[in-house]
């Protein structure tokens, strides 16, 4: 028997409420999958298009688990943001951390192995400005992610770091660690800001010939910031100096850099022995200091390291010898 159109009325009653229902139901669901979304961190494995030290767009396509560095600095800043185990390779003159010595090797600084690093499989290689020309366009013609730090001074080692943080999902490490570095650089410069003496100070890279720093340089901020001034600031980058004019702006200070190659206390020696500096103030004095090559020369968090040993040399009377210090 067909149904009357009472019956017809409120089955379609129902089933309207039923909807009705439904989408309801449904409509709620939907707000509070959308809610724990939002609440949810931030999807870490797609850093995306990233701009490098060198002004290059890098695709970082999740987060890299395979990592390479083709320079000591870049192994350094790795291994301070807990990285170490995602590093695959780096060069033979990656020498610290301890446990960086124990990473394949990829070949030297300006000169790595291409053929080893693609045996490596990385997802990211760090490079360094000094391969821009050959090395970087050579990997990337193979496919390779590339990503280059160029760091000129304290500022951009501290932007390095937070950008190696954002481009391996290490955000929340490389914040913490420059935060620290900036603590420790601003207890040291809260004090040389306002001291007037600045006592004048040599710098020696390497004695034979005779180089220098000037303007321009990390080396020339850390005796800025360390309360000292640069007797050789007129100039601009690493140069050649004249022995007669360094005798002649007469050093309270020098500081020379040991451990390059295989004479490595070569310019500490000099710089004691040499007979014509007998008359500058800093041999008059025996203030004549020597600071390891690694900690000045790498753009990475032992600049800070760096820093401190400078600020003792210059003003003892106000700091402490650093921990660890010779």
């Amino acid at each position: 028997m067909p149904p009357n159109s009472w019956e017809l009325g409120t089955t379609k009653t129902l089933n309207r409420h039923s909807f009705i229902r439904a989408t309801k139901r449904f409509l709620v669901l939907l707000s509070l999958a959308l809610v724990l979304v939002a609440c949810s961190p931030a999807n870490p494995t797609a850093p995306g298009a990233v701009v490098d030290g060198l002004g290059r767009s890098v695709n970082i396509e999740g987060i890299p688990q395979r990592i390479v560095s083709l320079a000591p600095s870049n192994t350094e800043i790795l291994f301070a943001l807990g990285l170490g185990e995602k590093v695959v390779g780096v060069t033979e003159y990656c020498n610290y951390p301890p446990e960086a010595l124990n990473k394949e090797k990829i070949g030297g600084y300006s000169t790595p192995d291409i053929e080893k690093i693609i045996a490596l499989q990385p997802d990211l290689i760090l490079a360094n400005s000094i391969h821009a020309e050959e090395v970087i366009p050579a990997l990337e013609q193979i496919g390779l992610t590339v990503f280059a730090l160029a760091a000129e001074n304290v500022d951009g080692i501290l932007e390095d770091i937070r950008m190696v943080g954002k481009i391996t999902g290490s955000e929340d490490e490389a914040s913490k660690l420059a935060t620290e570095m900036e603590n420790r650089i601003e207890a040291i410069t809260d004090v040389t800001k306002s001291l007037e003496e600045r006592p004048r100070v040599f710098y020696i890279t390497w004695h034979d010939p005779l180089f220098s720093v000037g303007s321009e340089t990390t080396i020339q901020e850390l005796v800025q910031k360390a309360g000292g001034a640069n007797i050789f600031q007129d100039m601009t980058g690493h140069k050649t100096v004249d022995l007669e004019e360094v005798i002649a702006r007469d050093p309270q200070i020098i500081i020379a850099c040991t451990g390059h190659g295989s004479a490595k206390a070569e310019p500490l020696e000099w710089a004691k022995e040499e007979p014509r500096l007998g008359v500058t103030e800093a041999r008059k004095s025996n203030r004549i200091y020597q600071i390891d090559a690694d900690l000045v020369s790498r753009t990475g968090p032992r600049i800070v390291d760096a820093l401190e040993e400078f600020a003792w040399f210059i003003h003892p009377e106000v700091f402490g010898k650093p921990k660890g210090g010779d």
